[in-house]
């Protein structure tokens, strides 16, 4: 099998997602939401091949980010809060997302921020996903 291409409309560098809590009024550091693996031995390779529910969430994820910055909907937020929320312990108040895209300039990674949503309250997502 050769894959094609054109089934591609167009190929651009895709949104990360990263997301910062708050509590009691103190807002958190930015986060990288689901980070990538620095090194994964031959086993795992062979392994995500065949199975990696994470790896087609993850897709799905960037789907929506992708939808979001194209035509902004309630949907993709709410998915995009939903599924990082269900990752979080409980205990903070909020939880808010950003996307952002990297670039390279020369030596450096630059970041652009499309996207910075309100902040929720994680209690009402993580009732929704648990």
């Amino acid at each position: 099998m050769i894959p094609s291409w054109r089934f591609f409309k167009t190929v651009a560098p895709s949104p990360r997602i990263e997301y910062r809590l708050i509590e009691a009024g103190r807002v958190g550091d930015w986060q990288e939401d689901r980070p990538r693996p620095w090194h994964l031995g031959p086993g795992q390779i062979l392994r995500r091949m065949l199975w990696n529910p994470n790896w087609n969430e993850q897709l799905y994820l960037v789907s929506c980010s992708e939808r979001l910055i194209e035509a902004p909907s309630q949907h993709s937020v709410d998915e995009i809060n939903r599924r990082v929320a269900r990752l979080l312990p409980p205990g903070p108040e909020s939880l808010q997302f950003r996307l952002v895209f990297l670039s390279r300039e020369g030596a450096q990674i630059g970041k652009l921020v499309e996207y910075e949503s309100m902040p929720v309250p994680l209690s009402a997502l993580q009732e929704a996903v648990g």
